[in-house]
């Protein structure tokens, strides 16, 4: 019969292996997900909400959408957007801002 002892260190090198796999995995899930990087383009935010070049403009003007400029190109958070959208929910007909 034979005894198999688990060491300090063999928990260690599971422990680097689980965390190395989940990581994997949750990296996998978020290229999975259309739309799911960090900075988005003017005609990709278009896209995603549906929007006309003329309400993105208005969004960026009246400060509803924040929004950076890396020389001629404006980019969007894309976590910026989600947590607006968020707080846009209206509950059984009142809004909540």
């Amino acid at each position: 019969m034979q005894i198999n002892f688990l060491t300090k260190e063999d928990l260690q090198e599971f422990k680097i292996e689980l965390l190395a796999e989940f990581r994997e995995i949750l990296n996998k899930e978020q290229r999975s997900i259309p739309g799911q990087k960090k900075w988005m383009k003017s005609s990709e935010v278009k896209k995603l909400l549906g929007l006309s070049a003329g309400t993105l403009l208005n969004m960026r003007v009246n400060g509803t959408l924040p929004y950076s400029k890396v020389g001629g190109i404006i980019l969007y958070d894309y976590e910026e957007i989600i947590k607006i959208i968020q707080s846009k929910k209206i509950h059984n007909g009142i809004f909540r801002s």
